[in-house]
């Protein structure tokens, strides 16, 4: 299904979406709250939402709703799911979708939910010495920069973006390689910085784009599909509870209370509406008229012991 913004269900209410996470048993008097009252949410996420400042901008209502602290850590998604397999984390928010669907199927988290999307855009100087501004496919933007042996840079950190960029390169058919291609093992900032230092090329995805592009000389050259580029490069986050069953330290009732607020229409609304240089950086996908059920489990997932 093409990426496009969700139409909001007005009549959803924040209290009924907090209740479909599970956690209606926080949901909202003084009571309730007071369970949870001082304690820290460990959050691990990915560098995008971080370096953003999406979650600055919207910690403080979650805090506040519920007098205690959010805990942000933020790794690449391979890292954050690490961290939550070793009982580091609480709730993680990431945007690689097979690796969720590992996570899940290894036992580690439950209760995922769809949460927001943006998508990955390839960006590089104006030079653009392999040509490929404006093609129609990143398939073929990639050939082109390794038949043209320009300097490609790759987080090479097993985060979600580092994740699609190898999708990207096995679907384009090139093992990428030799001295044009430099693999940093760091986050997205670190890559555009390095990217931008050398006159390179880099996948990145579009909201971390935005929130540096006043500071580095690279432009967009091949659109993801919210500017009618291709569907491959469509980047959707999911948010999760560390399964309580596997680390019993996993603080799951304000796991599920987080990811009750996140979700609700409330939130959502205020992630679209967070911006940076008069653009929107992530487009919500939490609430919707016709929700996906297959968010929920792992994807193929049809619960027959044929499965396990």
């Amino acid at each position: 299904m093409p990426i496009q913004r969700r139409e909001f269900v007005a009549a959803l209410g924040a209290g009924a979406i907090a209740s479909t996470a599970g956690c209606s048993a926080l949901g909202g008097g003084e009571s309730e709250t007071a369970g949870v009252a001082g304690e820290t949410l460990t959050l691990t996420t990915t560098t995008s939402t971080y370096d953003t400042g999406l979650l600055d901008a919207i910690h403080a209502d979650f805090e506040e709703m519920y007098g205690v602290s959010v805990d942000a850590v933020a790794q690449g998604t391979g890292a954050a799911l690490e961290s939550a397999r070793n009982g580091d984390s609480d709730v993680v928010m990431v945007h690689a979708r097979g690796l969720e669907d590992e996570f899940m199927r290894n036992g580690y988290g439950v209760n995922r939910r769809d949460l927001m999307f943006n998508d990955f855009v390839i960006v590089g100087p104006e030079s653009d010495p392999a040509g490929i501004q404006g093609m129609s496919s990143a398939t073929d933007a990639l050939t082109a920069i390794a038949d043209a042996g320009a300097t490609f840079v790759s987080r090479g950190d097993n985060s979600g973006t580092h994740t699609k960029e190898l999708n990207l390169w096995e679907a384009a058919g090139t093992d990428p390689g030799g001295d044009w291609y430099q693999e940093i093992g760091a986050g997205m900032g670190e890559a555009l910085n390095n990217a931008n230092q050398q006159g390179a090329y880099t996948l990145s995805d579009r909201g971390t784009f935005i929130s540096q592009r006043s500071e580095i000389d690279l432009t967009i050259l091949v659109q993801g599909p919210i500017e009618d580029g291709p569907e491959i490069l469509a980047n959707p986050y999911g948010i999760m509870a560390v399964n309580p069953g596997v680390h019993d330290n996993a603080n799951y009732d304000l796991a599920m209370a987080y990811i009750g607020w996140i979700t609700s229409p409330g939130t959502q609304d205020a992630i679209a509406d967070y911006q940076m240089n008069g653009e929107q950086l992530f487009f919500p996908e939490a609430v919707s008229e016709n929700p996906d059920f297959q968010q929920y489990v792992p994807e193929g997932w049809s619960g027959d012991s044929s499965d396990e």
